[in-house]
């Protein structure tokens, strides 16, 4: 193991890098270099629920919150429930309930405490949000005040541990098409809840395989002899005293995962257990004891959608629990970047430490520039989710506008936390491979989170329809002559683009002058632009190509959709990545310190410039940039990491985790130490004259006596 931590995947001699460019550049806020005001950064980055961050670090900083590597499954679950208990005494999980119950009805406030929870254990975090953030949160929107007062206060407590029953073996995404139904009985006045085969046990669910009292069903409920659709049901699970099922409920333990084991997930199934009618959360749908159904929403879509719209904060606190993941990550690879020395690139003597190195700078400050990105944009989507959730601007097109920005930047967040988790491990060689400095204990508990509360994939399609129907509704009541010129000018964009004459244009613009095309592409203007136009013509040619699919026979509709699935969530992404960095930008002007401004400009351009980069092949492909421009867009990116070199402490600094939530050895400083007295060992070596002669001096010494005495 000695062999393989002394590896890294760090740039190795030979490769182009920039050694010693720190001390070239200077330390920050000398030689006329900005300086980053680091506390007033870390305000920002906490964001409007600055103190409810504070108290939540504080709890999460704190030892018997701390995941313990090694458990098993078996003793890590018993440890997360008593860490919950815990969380009820810090009052640090009430604050979205009623606060005639105890709690504070601060709905942003809540899901930005919940999300620091993954520094201290994200099977902590996660079991804590089935307890609160899915079991309760069902009660307290689905359900009326009578469910509040019955149940509430022991959800709140932990008197009730709960599930979240929605999820079955052969429905995941699909809930519309779950199978368990809850048909009534006027007889009794009674649901009678039933699996009727295997596929529709309720699957993965979170306090099933051990924990939970209760829970709340999702099924098909049936009156009268008419489906009426998804609604949720609150049912009785096991004894309390003796923990065994009640009857006619079933299930089995999930067993080990690939990460998150000290939550006990497990499957439930049902038959025919009955639950009282007034059981029924009916907030949204409602059955009287004769059976008739009756609801607020006429539409069943609308409906359906209305009641999972309810539910998107598991989306919201996971976007932000990804950021935070991505935080710890590279602050400890940074921090140990700026210690950790490889190879003698620029010096007989003294070896470089990394993140001199230009493969290392890129490797890391683009992962930096994308998590400062999501960072500011989920500060929005929280402040958009607290404003629904509060009503002060509740609307239909609110919620709607709400589920469709989570449903875009949770798989963003989600995927980069994985990826960020991942460079940065092998990015610290053989020492990120150890389970103390928590890479890889962190990416496997945060590997599920792509796929659960939406699969990632599937959430961008319902952004890609989104998008499409925003298009579509552009051009539904214009004129003839209106859409007539649109086509027109489509048709003119398509011959410019496409012709070659965009690219003319650049070239004689930039006059041949690669800094000119810099300048262009720098540009806070450019870069949007290009952004932006990306997404628009994405959207537009995917309309285009499924204009009137919608007409045809379902079978051949459903073919044509898709033929186009690709390139709608690649439209889909590409909206998702212009947002944060919209949101960035927006960031950037509340900034009132010029040095802080300027370097948070840098870090911005290079969030904006890898997106161009990443999809280059795109704007070539579509005419969007010349060949001369694509060509400058790497070299501009290598300059920017340079002028952000000396600031990289100071901006992971500011995301202000200390010692006790990054838990990592190499962060803590002892590579410096162990570095340091490397590098005085041979000072010391060289000094006394008494260092063996190396080999290859020998050889050039040797050489040279010869060429003297042939002379």
């Amino acid at each position: 193991m000695t062999e393989l931590a002394d590896r890294t995947a760090s740039a190795a001699p030979g490769r182009t890098a920039t050694p010693g460019a720190a001390a070239a550049a200077g330390r920050p806020g000398s030689a006329g270099l900005p300086a980053v005001d680091v506390a007033a950064l870390g305000e920002q980055l906490l964001g409007k629920w600055a103190d409810v961050r504070r108290h939540a670090r504080d709890v999460s900083g704190r030892p018997e919150l701390h995941k313990i590597e090694g458990l098993t499954h078996t003793e890590h679950r018993r440890r997360a429930f008593g860490q919950l208990e815990l969380l009820v005494r810090n009052n640090a999980v009430h604050r979205a309930f009623p606060a005639a119950l105890g709690g504070a009805d601060d709905h942003g406030g809540n899901i930005a405490g919940f999300e620091e929870l993954v520094t201290a254990d994200p099977s902590l975090q996660i079991k804590a949000g089935v307890q609160w953030g899915l079991f309760g949160s069902a009660v307290m929107h689905l359900g009326t005040e009578d469910h509040h007062r019955k149940w509430l206060p022991g959800i709140m407590s932990l008197a009730i541990p709960g599930c979240f029953a929605m999820t079955e073996t052969g429905h995941g995404s699909d809930v519309a098409s779950i199978a368990t139904t809850a048909t009534y009985d006027p007889a009794s006045e009674e649901f009678v809840i039933h699996t009727p085969f295997r596929a529709a046990w309720k699957d993965y669910i979170g306090n099933a395989a051990i924990d939970g009292l209760g829970a709340v069903v999702f099924a098909q409920l049936v009156t009268r002899g008419v489906n009426h659709g998804v609604h949720a049901f609150y049912l009785d699970l096991r004894d309390p005293g003796t923990k065994e099922f009640l009857p006619g409920i079933g299930g089995e333990d999930d067993g080990v995962k690939g990460g998150l084991n000290g939550i006990d997930n497990g499957r439930l199934h049902f038959t025919n257990v009955r639950i009282p009618r007034t059981n029924l959360l009916n907030r949204y749908g409602d059955v009287d004891a004769e059976g008739n159904y009756s609801s607020p929403i006429a539409s069943p879509g609308r409906r359906f959608f209305t009641m999972l719209g309810t539910l998107v904060q598991g989306r919201v606190s996971l976007d932000g629990a990804a950021v935070a993941a991505s935080k710890l990550a590279l602050k400890t690879a940074i921090q140990y970047a700026t210690e950790r020395r490889q190879f003698t690139a620029s010096s007989q003597t003294d070896e470089e430490v990394l993140l001199d190195y230009q493969r290392h700078q890129r490797r890391l400050f683009t992962r930096l520039a994308t998590t400062y990105a999501a960072s500011f944009a989920h500060e929005q989507l929280l402040e958009k989710f607290d404003d629904v959730f509060s009503g002060r601007h509740d609307t239909d097109e609110d919620r709607q506008d709400l589920e469709t920005l989570a449903a875009a930047l949770k798989p963003l967040s989600t995927w980069h936390a994985l990826d960020t988790l991942q460079e940065c491990r092998e990015a610290c060689g053989g020492a990120g491979f150890l389970i103390e400095n928590r890479f890889a204990s962190l990416r496997a508990d945060l590997d599920v989170y792509v796929t659960f509360e939406g699969d990632n994939t599937v959430l961008l399609q319902l952004v890609a329809k989104r998008l499409l129907a925003d298009y579509a509704k552009e051009f539904r009541n214009v004129n003839v002559g209106v859409l007539a010129r649109y086509v027109v000018n489509q048709a003119t964009g398509t011959a410019l683009h496409r012709s070659g004459l965009r690219q003319v244009a650049q070239f004689v613009a930039d006059t041949g002058s690669v800094q000119k095309a810099a300048i262009a592409i720098r540009d806070e203007a450019g870069q949007r632009a290009l952004l932006t136009d990306r997404v628009q013509t994405m959207v537009a040619q995917a309309g285009a190509a499924l204009k009137g699919a919608g007409r045809l026979p379902q079978e051949q509709g459903a073919a044509v959709f898709n033929a186009h699935q690709h390139e709608l969530i690649e439209a889909a992404q590409a909206h998702a990545e212009l947002l944060q960095w919209e949101a960035f930008t927006d960031a950037l002007g509340t900034v009132t310190d010029p040095g802080t401004r300027r370097v948070l400009t840098w870090l911005r351009d290079l969030f904006g410039l890898s997106l161009i980069e990443k999809h280059l092949a795109w704007y070539l492909m579509n005419g969007r940039l010349s060949m001369q421009r694509g060509r400058t867009v790497g070299e501009y990116i290598n300059r920017l990491l340079v002028k952000i070199r000396p600031h990289a402490v100071d901006l992971v600094d500011a995301f202000g985790y200390g010692p006790e939530h990054l838990r990592a050895e190499i962060s803590t400083g002892a590579e410096k130490i162990r570095q340091d007295e490397a590098r005085a060992y041979s000072r010391a070596q060289r000094a006394s004259g008494e260092a063996p002669l190396d080999e290859k001096i020998l050889i050039a010494r040797t050489a040279l006596q010869g060429k003297a005495a042939r002379a």
